[in-house]
């Protein structure tokens, strides 16, 4: 069974990336196609690996301005040949799910989510430029035939993996398809529980609008009680601002520090509605509480009184509030690990190639 591996851009790493190198990790001989490579950004762990960009990567700038080219994305992507290969796993939540395949050949994709900024998240700006009228206007319309080729684009997949009952929803609402559930990896080996616990709470996230780490801000401004926020992102600059003697910023840390802040954290704060959640699952590995918003994949991860606690509105007020009432010592750190086990990568690996070789038996018989 000869495997190729699609992914809409490598130039980030976040939870997606995580899940491509798991997916390599599998199928090792597998090439990777992707419209952009940064192995900077991506901190080098695709090195190893066959990267097989998209002529993107001739156009100035690229992999500093990767958002200039949108409109070239959809031809980008259609124009990998995966010819000889007997599947094509598709790593996405955007355009590689829309690559084209030859007949014979099974297209598996896993999917984060249907395209945000063409479904769910419609109403958001794509980037700082549709602030000004013009280009904003223009946005709008070929975002509509953005969306005509993604229902479309959705069509040419065989098989979906989504990776939460969340997402399972939202692809059957926008694309109208099914999709078996395979939550994302986790490499709990990398996790260890700590015998020692600071005052503070912990923020882990990009920082972007959506990610709502703003009211997380206001909470801890109000309360006076010490957070810190690891990431970067074009709101730093804007919740800095917001941000009291209370709350400091780690910016970017190394996977070590990570793993050191999350371990002796009183709890880790999710404020965000997510497709499901990586970061979270991470906390509960090393036996840290989790205070998250009661929306997307948290309701699938997080076990109110045993692995954590909800709040039900997105505010500021609604958070401060489950801060005030949360009592660190109600909860148990080795129950809490042992709960966040059953999404190890270990078992993620075996899930995956169990679904790509049944698929693989039944499309080729057909």
């Amino acid at each position: 069974m000869k495997i190729a591996l699609v992914h809409d851009h490598l130039n980030q790493l976040g939870g997606a990336e995580r899940v491509l190198k798991a997916f390599a990790e599998i199928y090792p001989e597998a090439p990777i196609h992707t419209l952009i490579y940064d192995a900077k950004n991506t901190q080098h762990i695709f090195d190893e690996y066959k990267i097989i960009e998209s002529f993107i990567k001739k156009f100035p700038l690229a992999r500093k301005k990767f958002r200039w080219y949108l409109p070239m994305m959809v031809p980008a992507t259609e124009s990998y040949d995966l010819s000889g290969y007997d599947v094509v796993l598709s790593d996405s939540s955007g355009l590689a799910k829309g690559v084209i395949t030859p007949p014979k050949t099974l297209h598996i994709c896993y999917c984060h989510t249907p395209t945000r900024y063409l479904w769910s998240d419609h109403n958001i700006i794509i980037d700082q430029l549709e602030r000004r009228r013009i280009i904003g206007r223009l946005s709008q319309m070929y975002r509509s035939y953005l969306r005509m080729w993604d229902r479309m684009a959705a069509d040419r997949v065989d098989k979906f993996i989504a990776n939460s009952r969340f997402v399972a929803h939202r692809i059957k609402k926008y694309y109208q398809h099914d999709s078996t559930v395979i939550n994302p990896p986790v490499d709990l080996s990398r996790f260890k529980v700590s015998n020692e616990r600071g005052d503070y709470y912990l923020i882990i996230s990009r920082l972007r609008p959506y990610k709502r780490v703003d009211i997380a801000i206001k909470a801890f401004n109000k309360l006076g009680l010490p957070l810190y926020v690891i990431g970067e992102g074009q709101e730093e600059e804007r919740l800095k601002s917001m941000a009291g003697p209370h709350i400091k910023f780690l910016g970017f840390v190394s996977d070590g520090d990570v793993i050191k802040y999350l371990s002796r954290c009183k709890a880790f704060i999710h404020p965000q509605e997510e497709d499901f959640g990586i970061t979270p699952i991470e906390a509960m590995a090393c036996g840290r509480p989790v205070i998250a918003y009661e929306a997307g994949g948290a309701l699938e991860t997080v076990v109110p009184g045993k692995t954590g606690v909800l709040f039900d509105e997105q505010s500021w007020e609604a958070l401060a509030d489950t801060v005030i009432h949360f009592e660190v010592s109600k909860f148990n750190p080795q129950e809490i690990r042992q709960h966040a086990e059953q999404f190890d990568i270990v078992q993620f690996k075996k899930r995956i190639k169990g679904f790509v070789e049944e698929s693989w038996q039944n499309f080729k018989f057909k």
